[in-house]
C-alpha cells in the first residue's frame, strides 16, 4: 500500500523544528497558519504574503487608505493598556500633523510595548489601517523602526494573528523555504513555457522574498503566485476527477421505482412544487433510474425547498425496495429534519427514524436493529450515522445536508454503507459558478433558484448604532404583536470569550427593558444540550427575544420569528449576513431585518450593506461577495480531505480553472491509475496539497 512519498517528509515536519520557532512562537503559528492544530513547514510555506509594503514610501495619516499596507511617520502620543485584571489589547495612540491612528497589540506585555514605543518618540510604522467603530486603527504593525533609521527596501506583508508580526512570519517563511526538496515536475512542460511559469521551488522562494525597492507585484499577474495557484487548482481538479471516475467505474443500480410514493407525497402537499423544484426532481430521478451512480449537488438558497426535493428523491429509492439516509451537521437540525420529513412522508406510509450521538442506549439499540432489518425506510442523523455500528439492510441513496460541513472522507464512508449508493449533497450557501466548479467539479449540479409561493419578501433596513433605543422599541412592539425576534451580537475580536461577554451584556440590557423571562441567550460556549434547550424555548415562544452570537444554526426553522437585528453589521461578511437574515421570513407574516452599523463606513463595508438592502437573491449576493473579498470563506469551514484553497484566489485565478479541469480530465482519461511518469509526479502533487483522498481511491480500486 503506497503512503505519502518520503520526499515530502521535510514539508510535513512540525513548524516548531524551524529555526527561530520556540515554545512561545509555536502556538501562535498554530493559530495563524493551521487553525489551532500543530503547524507544519507546509502550512508556513502556503501562508503567502497578502501584499508588499514599500518602506521608502511614506504617507500622511489623513490620506492613508484602509485595507492596504502603508508606512507612516508618526509621533507616539499616549498608551492605553487594558484595565487591571481585564483581558484586552494594549492600545497606543500615534499621530502626525494630519490625524491619528491607534496601534493595537494583543498578548504583548505592557512593558514591552512601552519600551518599543516610548511616548514622544518619532517612529516609522508599517501595517494595514482598518476602521473600527469609525476610528483608524492598525492591529499588530508589521514593522516599527526609529524615524532616523530610515526605511529602505520593500517587504512582503502577511496576514497576522495576536502576538505575531509580519517580520516574524517572513523570517520563519525564509527558514521554511530552505526545507523545500527537489520535487519531480508534475506540470506539462509546454504549458509552463507557454504561460511563462517558473518551477515550483523557485516560485515558493520568490513569493516569500524581499522585493527590490521600486518593484511592484500585481497578484493577478505575478507568475510566481500564479504557478502555485495553478498547482493547487490542478491538485483539486485531479482529486475531483478521480472521485468521479471511481464513481463511474464502480457502476450503479437502478434506484427509482414506479413513482407511486412520490406521487402520493406530492398530491398531499398544500401547495404545488416550484418550477425549479420540478426540474431538480426530474434531474435526480433520471440519475436514480440510470445504472451509473449519482453524484449530484443540490444548491438552493435559504427557503427554496431543498428538504422536499430530498424527500421525493428518497421516496424514489424506497420505491425501488431500498433505504435512504439523510445526514445533517448538528443534532438540532437532524431532529428538525426528522420531524418535517415524518409529516411530509406520512401520506406515502414511509417509516422515518432519527439517530444521533446522544440517543439513549436502549432506544439506539432498537433503532439500529430496525434499520438493519429493513423496517425503517428513511434514517435521519448526524455524523453518528457514519459509525460502523450503523448497518443498513440495503442503503440506496444518501443525502448530505450542508455539504461544506463534511469532508470527502465522510462522503466516502457513507457511500460504503451500501451497494452502489447514490449520493445527493445539499447546500444552502449559494455558491458562485467558478467556486462551484472548483469545489464540486466532480458533481452534476441542480439549482433551486425560486422560492415557494407565499414566501413574503424580507424588508431590510440600515440603522445607525446611534438609534439603538429605537431598535429596542421596535423589538418591544414586535413582541407585543406575538412575533419572535433574533438579536445577533457583533464579532468583537479574535476571541470567542469577548464575543460571549458582549452577548451576555446585551441580554442583560434587553432584560432590563423587556423583562427577564422575555430574553433568551445562546452562544458557542454553551453545551449542545443547553443550546438545544435555548432554541426549543424560543421556538415554543417561551422566550420572545433570542440574543445570540453567530452560532444560530443554518436551517433552524422558527416560523414565528419575524425580526432579525444584527449589531455592527459592518463587521460581518456578506454570506454570513445572508445566512443570518435567512432565519426569518419563514412564516406567513412580513419580516424585517435591521442591520445596525457604526459609521463612518469603509467602502467595502458600505458596498456589503447596500447589497443586503438591495437584494435577497443569494446567488447575486454570493457573486458580489466573491468580487469584494475573493473566495475567502464562501465555501465554509476547512475540512479534512477537502481543504479550502490556501493559495488560489478565484477572483484572480478563475481563468486558470478551466485549464486545470481540462488537464485533470485528460490525465484521468489517459492514465486513470496515475502509474505513468507524470502520473507518479501528480500523486506527489495530490499529497502536497492534501488532496490525497484521490490517491486513497486509487488504492481502494
Amino acid at each position: 500500500m503506497s503512503l505519502r512519498p518520503s520526499i515530502l517528509d521535510p514539508l510535513f515536519a512540525l513548524a516548531s523544528t524551524l529555526k527561530g520557532v520556540g515554545p512561545r512562537l509555536a502556538p501562535l503559528l498554530d493559530r495563524l497558519v493551521a487553525e489551532g492544530r500543530p503547524a507544519r513547514v507546509l502550512d508556513v510555506l502556503f501562508h503567502l504574503p497578502t501584499g508588499i509594503v514599500s518602506r521608502g514610501t511614506l504617507g500622511a495619516v489623513r490620506d492613508a487608505p484602509t485595507g492596504e499596507p502603508v508606512t507612516l511617520a508618526v509621533t507616539v502620543s499616549a498608551h492605553r493598556p487594558a484595565a487591571a485584571g481585564r483581558r484586552g489589547p494594549h492600545r497606543v495612540l500615534v499621530e502626525d500633523e494630519t490625524g491619528d491612528v491607534t496601534l493595537v497589540f494583543f498578548n504583548l506585555p505592557q512593558r514591552r510595548v512601552e519600551a518599543m514605543l516610548p511616548v514622544g518618540t518619532r517612529k516609522l510604522v508599517s501595517g494595514t489601517i482598518e476602521l473600527w467603530d469609525g476610528h483608524r486603527q492598525m492591529v499588530h504593525p508589521s514593522r516599527i523602526v526609529d524615524e532616523a533609521a530610515g526605511a529602505p527596501g520593500s517587504e512582503p506583508v502577511y496576514g497576522l494573528t495576536e502576538g505575531v508580526t509580519s517580520r516574524i512570519v517572513a523570517r520563519v517563511a525564509a527558514s521554511a523555504v530552505e526545507r523545500v526538496p527537489d520535487l519531480p515536475e508534475w506540470q506539462d512542460a509546454a504549458w509552463l513555457r507557454a504561460n511563462g511559469l517558473p518551477p515550483f521551488a523557485q516560485a515558493l522562494r520568490a513569493v516569500h522574498a524581499t522585493v527590490p525597492e521600486g518593484e511592484t507585484r500585481d497578484p493577478a499577474t505575478d507568475p510566481f503566485r500564479r504557478r502555485l495557484a495553478y498547482d493547487e487548482l490542478l491538485a483539486s481538479q485531479l482529486a475531483l476527477a478521480l472521485v468521479r471516475n471511481r464513481q463511474r467505474r464502480s457502476g450503479g443500480r437502478v434506484n427509482a421505482g414506479t413513482g407511486e410514493l412520490v406521487s402520493r407525497i406530492a398530491a398531499a402537499l398544500p401547495f404545488g412544487l416550484t418550477g425549479a423544484q420540478t426540474r431538480a426532481v426530474a434531474e435526480i430521478r433520471e440519475d436514480l433510474a440510470a445504472e451509473i451512480r449519482m453524484l449530484r449537488l443540490l444548491q438552493g438558497d435559504v427557503g427554496s425547498g431543498k428538504t422536499l426535493v430530498a424527500l421525493l428523491a428518497m421516496a424514489s429509492a424506497v420505491e425501488a425496495g431500498r433505504q435512504a439516509a439523510l445526514v445533517a451537521p448538528t443534532e438540532i437540525l437532524a431532529r428538525q429534519h426528522a420531524e418535517r420529513l415524518t409529516a411530509l412522508a406520512a401520506p406515502a406510509g414511509l417509516r422515518v427514524a432519527v439517530i444521533t450521538g446522544r440517543d439513549r442506549p436502549a432506544e439506539r439499540r432498537r433503532s439500529l436493529a430496525a434499520i438493519e432489518a429493513g423496517e425503517i425506510d428513511i434514517v435521519v442523523g448526524t455524523h453518528a450515522l457514519m459509525q460502523e455500528s450503523v448497518a443498513f439492510r440495503d442503503l440506496g441513496l444518501a443525502v448530505i445536508d450542508e455539504q461544506h460541513r463534511f469532508g470527502v472522507h465522510q462522503r466516502i464512508a457513507l457511500g460504503r454503507k451500501g451497494e452502489s449508493v447514490d449520493l445527493l449533497v445539499m447546500t444552502a450557501t449559494p455558491i458562485p459558478r467558478t467556486l462551484a466548479l472548483a469545489a464540486f467539479g466532480e458533481m452534476d449540479v441542480s439549482v433551486l433558484d425560486e422560492k415557494p409561493p407565499g414566501r413574503k419578501p424580507i424588508v431590510t433596513r440600515l440603522v445607525s448604532a446611534d438609534r439603538l433605543d429605537e431598535v429596542t422599541g421596535a423589538v418591544a412592539r414586535a413582541m407585543a404583536s406575538g412575533d419572535l425576534v433574533y438579536w445577533v451580537c457583533p464579532l468583537v475580536a479574535e476571541s470567542e470569550t469577548l464575543d460571549v461577554a458582549a452577548a451576555e451584556e446585551r441580554a442583560t440590557e434587553l432584560r432590563a427593558v423587556l423583562g427577564d423571562a422575555a430574553v433568551g441567550l445562546i452562544h458557542g460556549q454553551l453545551g449542545p444540550a443547553d443550546k438545544d434547550a435555548a432554541m426549543a424555548r424560543f421556538a415554543a415562544g417561551e422566550t420572545k427575544v433570542l440574543v445570540s452570537t453567530t452560532v444560530i444554526e443554518v436551517g433552524v426553522d422558527v416560523p414565528r420569528a419575524t425580526v432579525m437585528v444584527i449589531e455592527h453589521a459592518e463587521r460581518f461578511g456578506l454570506a454570513q449576513l445572508h445566512q443570518l437574515r435567512g432565519r426569518i421570513g419563514r412564516g406567513e407574516r412580513a419580516s424585517t431585518c435591521l442591520l445596525v452599523f457604526k459609521g463612518p463606513l469603509g467602502e467595502t463595508a458600505k458596498a456589503r450593506l447596500e447589497t443586503m438592502r438591495r437584494t435577497e437573491d443569494g446567488f447575486a449576493i454570493a457573486e458580489e461577495d466573491l468580487r469584494l473579498r475573493g473566495e475567502g470563506e464562501i465555501l465554509g469551514t476547512r475540512q479534512a480531505g477537502q481543504a479550502a484553497f490556501r493559495v488560489v484566489r478565484l477572483d484572480l485565478d478563475g481563468d486558470l480553472l478551466a485549464a486545470a479541469r481540462d488537464d485533470a480530465r485528460l490525465v484521468v482519461d489517459r492514465d486513470p491509475d496515475l502509474t505513468g511518469e507524470r502520473g507518479r509526479a501528480l500523486r506527489t502533487l495530490l499529497y502536497l496539497f492534501e488532496r490525497d483522498a484521490g490517491v486513497r481511491l486509487l488504492r481502494a480500486g
